[in-house]
């Protein structure tokens, strides 16, 4: 991580828990399954899944921008709103006012901290059909994104963190957290060209502690079908602690060499993933 990577390497696993999804690995439709979609419809329409992209902290919606391009040559609708980052259960409700605006089935698509979102906000939403989490939190009811990172060794976020403080609206200051400009390549996008990366640093958006700190109020992904991007190189959340949230949610997984930004550094395996998801609805 201390150089860019200059290889990036795919490989694809089923975890033990995915067996009881039925199948032996993330299956492979035609081109005509995912390549024949009606444009013009605003947010979706009954017979093709909307794909709605989450980010995480320390990003904004431009973090799946290669994504959006890539998904959008292949027909589908695709939305990727802004996230609050104030809190678990308020930014949960954001997304699923979104949610509520779409017509027809959902692929959920969470980013780091977005995973946690998405997890609660999918709960309760019948539309959503399968969920894909993407280097990103997979918490179980009364686990925090802060608890999942410290269960395994190998996160450097803390060192590379700053607190910011800002106003409470009922009085007080809040404390939101940031990635140190000089360190936000090495920590965060690794891999993703420097000028890239300097962009994204000056326009990362803070997280509150208190949103790391919330405890999760509910887990879709016992009820919904998930799929498991780990970033091998990610410095954000370890790569053990991806592996073990995969397997508890019997998600099916691939892992790619990339930094926690994967979605930046490579948009490619992130959107085959995404795809693969997409392809599961009927």
């Amino acid at each position: 991580m201390n150089s860019p990577i200059s290889r990036r390497t795919v490989t694809t696993s089923l975890l033990a828990g995915a067996a009881a999804l039925g199948t032996s690995g993330v299956t492979h439709a035609s081109p005509m399954e995912t390549s024949h979609r009606r444009p013009g419809r605003p947010h979706g329409h009954p017979d093709t899944p909307t794909v709605v992209l989450i980010h995480g902290a320390f990003a904004d919606a431009s973090s799946w921008s290669g994504v959006v391009q890539r998904l959008q040559r292949h027909g589908h609708r695709v939305l990727a709103p802004a996230l609050p980052l104030r809190g678990l259960a308020s930014d949960a409700a954001y997304i699923r006012s979104v949610l509520d605006s779409v017509t027809g089935p959902v692929v959920l698509a969470g980013h780091s901290y977005g995973g946690a979102v998405i997890s609660q906000a999918a709960s309760d939403t019948p539309h959503v059909k399968a969920l894909v989490y993407v280097a990103a939190f997979v918490p179980e009811v009364g686990e925090s994104a802060l608890q999942l990172t410290d269960r395994f060794p190998g996160s450097t976020l803390g060192q590379a963190t700053v607190t910011q403080h800002y106003p409470l609206p009922g009085g007080g200051q809040g404390e939101e957290l940031v990635i140190r400009k000089d360190l936000f390549r090495r920590q965060f996008a690794a891999g993703v060209p420097l000028r890239t990366a300097q962009v994204m640093a000056a326009g990362q958006r803070p997280v509150t502690l208190a949103a790391l700190r919330e405890p999760a109020a509910a887990a879709a992904w016992k009820t919904i079908p998930s799929w498991y991007l780990v970033a091998t190189e990610d410095r954000n959340i370890p790569p053990a602690a991806e592996r073990w949230m995969a397997a508890r949610a019997r998600a099916r997984t691939v892992a790619v060499r990339a930094p926690h930004a994967v979605s930046v550094s490579d948009p490619g395996p992130v959107t085959d993933l995404i795809l693969s998801a997409v392809r599961s609805v009927r």
